[in-house]
C-alpha cells in the first residue's frame, strides 16, 4: 500500500513537472517584440539577415543598456534612433528579457583555415603587437555578460561591418574607446579571421 502511495505521489509530481514545463514554453511572446523587434531581428532574436545582429542570448542587462543607450542618444542608429525612443520603459525591459532568453543559433565554418587562426586571437590575442585575447571580455566560449555582448554564433556580415566601424572610428558612444584601439590593431585578415570563427560557436 505504501509503496503505491509512493509511486501515486511520484506519478503527481512528474505530471506537474510536465505541465510547469509546457506552461513555460508557450509563455507568450511579447505585444513589442511580435509587432516591432521580430521584423528585423527575427521572433526568437535569430535574425535571417546578415547585416542585422542576432539578440538571442545576448545577457538583458546588456542589451537593456543598449536601447537605453539609443533611447538618450548615446548610440546612433538610423533605424534604432527612430524606434527605441518611441518604446516605453518597460516594453523595453521585456525586450532585453526575452531576447535574453532566446537560444543563438550558430554559423557554419566555411574556412577552416580562417577559423583556426581566428581561434588563436579569439582566446590568446597577440602580446607582442598588444592585442588582447577577445575572449578576455567576451568570455573564452563568446557568450558576453553585463557589460559585454555576446558574440557567439553572431552573424559574421555583422560582426565584419562592426570591426570596421571601431577601426574607422565610426562608433564613438562611449565605451567604445577600448574596441576602436583594439580593431586598429587587427588586420583585415584577423578580422575575417575572428568574425569566422566566433560566428560558428
Amino acid at each position: 500500500m505504501a509503496k503505491n502511495v509512493k509511486l501515486l505521489c511520484c506519478a503527481v509530481l512528474l505530471l506537474a513537472l510536465l505541465w510547469c514545463r509546457a506552461a513555460w514554453a508557450s509563455e507568450p511572446v511579447p505585444a513589442i517584440v511580435e509587432k516591432v523587434c521580430s521584423t528585423c531581428h527575427g521572433m526568437d532574436g535569430n535574425s535571417v539577415i546578415p547585416t542585422i545582429p542576432k539578440l538571442a542570448g545576448r545577457h538583458p542587462d546588456y542589451l537593456f543598456k543598449e536601447l537605453s543607450d539609443f533611447v538618450s542618444g548615446k548610440r546612433t542608429s538610423e533605424v534604432m534612433g527612430a524606434i527605441a525612443p518611441t518604446i516605453e520603459l518597460g516594453e523595453l525591459r521585456k525586450i532585453s528579457a526575452y531576447f535574453g532568453a532566446q537560444k543563438s543559433t550558430s554559423e557554419a565554418i566555411t574556412d577552416p583555415i580562417a577559423a583556426a587562426l581566428g581561434e588563436q586571437i579569439f582566446l590568446n590575442g597577440d602580446e607582442a603587437r598588444g592585442l588582447p585575447a577577445c575572449g578576455g571580455c567576451h568570455e573564452d566560449d563568446g557568450s558576453g555578460g553585463k557589460r559585454f555582448p555576446r558574440l557567439a554564433g553572431q552573424h559574421r556580415a555583422y560582426l565584419i561591418e562592426q570591426l570596421h566601424k571601431f577601426r574607422t572610428g565610426v562608433h564613438l558612444y562611449p565605451g567604445a574607446r577600448f574596441m576602436r584601439e583594439v580593431a586598429k590593431r587587427m588586420t583585415e585578415e584577423e578580422i575575417r579571421a575572428v568574425a569566422e570563427y566566433v560566428s560558428a560557436k
